[in-house]
């Protein structure tokens, strides 16, 4: 694809999108422009009083954006149940869902479960938001899960003796472990999706080096004043902006060639640029290491995709 851009987006209106970590970054930026693509956009948070900020400046742009501001703490299950719970209650369909939410390089906490905070927030808390939210996906045509990784991928390996970090902590193998998983559960539930015959599809996508909050956050809490640094010169120097930093995921939402279990991100070095597809990284093609993961990811969140098992029974 050349140069593909926001003008590239063909209409939303009739669609229902859910874009968790929708305040800030990259949620926030994807909430607009899809708004203004005419899409009904519903703004996933955990602190409901930045999510109204980000709401009423999406309004002050677009006064038309047809929005919904919902609360969501990835990092506690019963909060996740509870938003599915209430979205489900209150809408007929989703045609997107956006896993942008995340934790980068923070020091070791737990979530409420007692994971490990980016694996328990940027893979558990997707995995059972999307088991959850499926029912209302599996029979519409055209309906998309784009779940967010990271170039984080190749510093992270899935330690399953120590999924949790407890013997052992590093800020950023943490992260990169809980951003090769996004990968492979992206992965994995296309083909889960695909074997069972639903109509939805699996797509992953990374924003390469766009710098903002979340790097600036990651320094702050964790890395110190020469982290700082770097991440400054970085950012001057090789980062692209957040507009283009999106337009990864927006393309994997949005573009009719997107396929089906592609993962899309900046075509240069996968840091900059334009989107594109990125090749394959051999741990998130390993089957084995795939089904390992989606079993102790059942296992720990309770989630077992029986909307799947339905709909393969009933083919």
């Amino acid at each position: 694809m050349a140069n593909w851009t926001e003008e590239n987006i063909p209409d939303q209106s009739g669609r229902t999108v859910i874009v968790t970590g929708a305040n800030s970054g990259l949620g926030l930026r994807t909430s607009e422009v899809l708004a203004d693509k005419g899409a009904h956009v519903v703004m996933a948070v955990r602190s409901m009083d930045k999510g109204q900020a980000a709401l009423e400046g999406i309004k002050e742009q677009n006064p038309d954006a047809s929005l919904d501001l919902m609360k969501l703490d990835l990092g506690n299950l019963a909060s996740v149940r509870a938003f599915a719970g209430a979205f489900k209650d209150k809408y007929e369909k989703l045609d997107l869902l956006y896993n942008n939410a995340g934790l980068m390089a923070i020091p070791r906490r737990e979530t409420a479960d007692g994971f490990e905070m980016q694996f328990g927030v940027n893979h558990l808390g997707h995995f059972a938001l999307t088991g959850q939210l499926l029912e209302k996906m599996v029979n519409l045509p055209g309906s998309r899960v784009v779940t967010l990784s990271s170039t984080a991928i190749f510093v992270g390996t899935i330690d399953f003796d120590d999924l949790h970090s407890k013997r052992s902590y590093s800020r950023y193998g943490a992260y990169g472990q809980s951003k090769l998983a996004n990968l492979i559960f992206a992965y994995e539930l296309q083909r889960r999706l695909a074997a069972a015959g639903a109509e939805t599809i699996s797509i992953a996508a990374q924003p390469g080096f766009a710098y903002g909050q979340l790097q600036q956050r990651a320094a702050g809490e964790g890395g110190g004043s020469l982290e700082g640094w770097v991440y400054g010169v970085l950012g001057r120097t090789v980062a692209q902006s957040m507009e283009m930093g999106t337009l990864s995921q927006l393309y994997a939402g949005t573009a009719p060639e997107a396929e089906a279990g592609g993962f899309y991100g900046p075509e240069r070095w996968w840091v900059q640029g334009y989107p594109g597809p990125n090749g394959d990284v051999k741990a998130a093609r390993d089957q084995e290491i795939a089904t390992r993961l989606w079993q102790v990811s059942e296992e720990l969140t309770g989630e077992t995709y029986e909307v799947l098992k339905t709909i393969a029974a009933n083919a």
